[in-house]
């Protein structure tokens, strides 16, 4: 596997939420170049310090950071995951071009305000709902 240095890009996820662990486990066997780093953001809250986010605000999206140290989230994240996995790559170049990013995103963000809830209530997360 390749340095942190090296990767294009670092994906915050939400290791205590069944669902996530899943798909990003997937991905981690996909990202055989180590191309991404990935960081449970349940379990390392210095990375997520480093990169200008608090763990409320990332329990909320997913969210990646490139090599310059721009933070995206929600869909757009995926399709910067996509771009750098094998056998995604094509997923990312068709949700681009045909311009499904935002109508995806805004399925997206009700789908993650509707886990953000489910996962938190009754102080599951330890995290202040907003």
């Amino acid at each position: 596997m390749t340095q942190a240095t090296e990767t294009a890009l670092t994906t915050f996820f939400d290791g205590g939420c069944p669902l996530c662990s899943k798909e990003i486990a997937h991905y981690r066997r996909v990202d055989r170049a180590g191309r991404i780093r990935w960081v449970d953001i349940t379990q390392d809250t210095e990375a997520l310090a480093a990169a200008g986010l608090d763990q409320a605000t990332a329990m909320r999206r997913l969210h990646v950071q490139d090599t310059d140290g721009r933070l995206i989230q929600g869909v757009p994240a995926f399709v910067a995951i996509w771009r750098q996995l094998p056998g995604y790559r094509l997923l990312a170049r068709v949700v681009s071009t045909l311009r499904l990013t935002r109508p995806l995103d805004a399925a997206y963000r009700r789908f993650a305000d509707w886990r953000f809830e489910r996962r938190c209530r009754d102080g599951a997360c330890a995290i202040e709902q907003r």
